[in-house]
């Protein structure tokens, strides 16, 4: 419990501490926001506010990681390191698009193909590795079964969980990168989401098959759960740090940078403790956001050009209804929180079914 405080505390620093820095040299250097002409118009005066934030985000969880090992001399977990390894993968791609937008001037980046690929790659090749290095008890950081709260009977083998990996990590790093279009919504449900996993972690530890004292009493077989509750704490404590000056009025965005690197965490926690589909009610507010464009889209089309809600994604929809960004942010936040809640209810309810 001791390093996941650490390890948190020491993100929440560098993040709290490091972004004002970061705000001044993308400030310096021109590198601000681009505003799509086709979005609201509220968001206009928005336009020059320094991006690629999620860069301080990156560099403060690793931090906090490598710190609260460094202080308690624990040694670093294959999972963990994994995991890491996805969310610089990703924050990279990211990085990539919020540059050649700033370069050039203009809101499109990379290609969409592109940015697909590069997201499948990363996100293929963290499947791949998940499945290999195995410990003492020939648990791996992922498992070739399918997971919901815990594993499932289900097993797919080596290929079919690298496919559904990369479908995942994918599916999910853009739909945090839908959501990232309001200050601070992105961030604070993405806070609310880790502090789920940091619980998840501890749990999955204390009930561990290798320290519980019966085995039929529903243990948890999960290769390294403690060592990712200390990386999501470490992502939590960034994150929050980042909001301070993320909340509106954003003083910086994370950019595509902070939101592929965001989902690919969640989705990499999600797959190494093993509750792959518990990240579909954990992430409710990510998915709402991403169907919603998905059913416009969908809709637009088979209409020849109707479309059911005004703009997509969800929030600009609201925000052309005349709902202030911050009720936007708050209330969704609180959608976020309750779906979060959703979760753990689901995790804990599974638990108590095989106690009874």
């Amino acid at each position: 419990m001791r390093q996941i405080l650490i390890s948190g505390a020491v993100a929440l620093f560098f993040a709290l501490f490091g972004t004002p820095a970061l705000i001044r040299l993308l400030a310096k250097r021109g590198y601000g926001q681009i505003i799509r002409d086709d979005g609201p118009s509220s968001h206009h005066t928005k336009r020059g506010t320094p991006t690629m934030g999620g860069l301080i985000i990156i560099f403060a969880a690793i931090a906090g990681y490598l710190l609260s090992h460094g202080i308690t001399q624990t040694a670093m977990t294959a999972s963990a390191l994994l995991v890491i390894a996805l969310v610089v993968g990703l924050g990279f791609v990211g990085f990539l698009d919020d540059w050649l937008k700033v370069s050039r001037e203009k809101s499109l980046g990379l290609k969409g193909r592109y940015k697909i690929v590069g997201q499948v790659l990363i996100a293929a090749t963290f499947g791949y590795f998940g499945i290999q290095f195995a410990d003492n008890e020939g648990l791996t950081p992922i498992s070739l079964n399918l997971s919901a709260v815990r594993d499932t009977s289900i097993v797919l083998g080596g290929v079919l969980v690298v496919i559904w990996i990369a479908l995942m990590v994918t599916a999910t790093s853009n739909g945090v990168n839908l959501t990232d279009g309001l200050d601070g919504l992105a961030t604070g449900a993405s806070v609310m989401t880790f502090l789920a996993f940091i619980l998840i972690g501890i749990w999955e530890f204390g009930q561990s098959c290798e320290i519980a004292a019966d085995v039929a009493s529903g243990c948890y077989s999960v290769r390294d759960p403690l060592d990712l509750a200390v990386l999501a704490a470490a992502l939590a404590g960034a994150c929050t740090g980042f909001l301070w000056w993320n909340a509106s009025p954003a003083k910086i965005f994370m950019g595509d940078t902070g939101s592929l690197a965001l989902g690919g965490a969640l989705a990499g926690l999600a797959s190494t403790l093993r509750v792959q589909l518990l990240l579909i009610p954990l992430g409710g507010l990510f998915v709402i956001i991403t169907m919603s464009v998905i059913i416009q889209t969908l809709y637009f089309k088979a209409t020849g050009g109707k479309r059911i809600f005004r703009m997509a994604p969800l929030h600009h929809h609201f925000e052309l209804k005349g709902w202030g960004e911050v009720t936007i942010v708050l209330r969704f936040w609180i959608i976020a929180g309750l779906c979060v809640a959703l979760g753990l209810g689901l995790f804990y309810a599974q638990w108590l079914s095989l106690e009874s």
